[in-house]
């Protein structure tokens, strides 16, 4: 059972929720080619990627189950069929990024494959997630996993190849993708970020249900400051200035995707504010 403290934290993020993002997760986004055979199909506030092939088609992040029309229809101004994703993979099992796989899975066939430690959370729909578990806004429709991954694992279709690295805290199995990709005869690294935010009402001190949480939280920074990164890109736009960088595009090309300095620049904001909350929590330890 959760603590009062818990069900606040769980209620004012709900509520925040229902006046904020709802709307921005299910409002259409251009989708666009960022590189190579690497593509943008998400909507406005949750992203999902796009990585071509003549073997078929990787898809990374499923949304939620009302947007998954959304991101098929994106395929398809692409020019690609969406029945030819062959695999399905996610950043993090919270709803906003896995509640539409059940349908991705039904319209597509796919094979899905998650980070090991969230396979469980997929698999339940949710309840058993350390801290949403017991919110029924957090809730989804259950879906076996095909393929559980560990770090470092490669996951690959035809020519394209891409590395999933563990990067846990904001869920245990938080996985952030790494690709290459092909512009203009040079090799670029792509990342996107899974996620290094400590959501409101995390506990970091003295969490009985996730007692390693600070210090996967710590290991996750030291990963992420040590890749290499050409195109910044995430699991939600806002990572990586999505709506900026796209109304660039048109006229500067897919440069404006290229930013190594703005990738370090957001992970040790994030790193910042990890400490803080931290230190916050440990101060006011009795």
């Amino acid at each position: 059972m959760r603590s009062p403290a818990l069900r606040v934290a769980l209620f004012a993020f709900a509520t925040s929720l229902e006046a904020q993002n709802p709307g921005v997760w299910s409002e259409p986004f251009p989708p666009h080619r960022i590189a190579g055979n690497l593509y943008y199909v998400g909507t406005r506030g949750l992203a999902s990627y796009l990585i071509t092939g003549e073997q078929g088609h990787v898809l990374i992040n499923a949304g939620l189950e009302s947007t998954v029309p959304m991101i098929e229809a994106n395929v398809a101004a692409l020019g690609f069929r969406f029945k030819d994703v062959k695999i399905l993979l996610v950043s993090h099992a919270h709803w906003d990024h896995v509640a539409g796989s059940a349908l991705v899975r039904e319209r597509t066939g796919a094979r899905y494959m998650v980070m090991e430690p969230d396979v469980a959370v997929v698999e339940d729909g949710g309840r058993s997630d350390f801290f949403y578990g017991n919110a029924a806004f957090a809730q989804f429709r259950p879906t076996k996993v095909d393929r559980a991954l560990h770090d470092g694992d490669t996951v690959q279709l035809g020519a394209t190849v891409l590395t999933a690295r563990l990067t846990p805290g904001h869920t245990r199995g938080c996985t952030t993708w790494l690709l290459k990709v092909t512009e203009g005869g040079k090799s670029y690294d792509a990342v996107i970020v899974g996620s290094p935010n400590v959501n409101e009402g995390y506990h970091l001190v003295d969490n009985p249900v996730y007692p390693g949480i600070a210090a996967d939280f710590a290991l996750t920074f030291r990963i992420l400051k040590s890749l290499d990164c050409d195109i910044f890109l995430g699991a939600h736009g806002d990572y990586y200035g999505l709506e900026a960088k796209y109304a660039r595009l048109k006229k500067e090309g897919f440069g404006v995707f290229l930013d190594p300095a703005g990738y370090l620049a957001y992970i040790k904001s994030k790193e910042r504010a990890f400490l803080r909350e931290k230190e916050r929590q440990l101060s006011n330890k009795p």
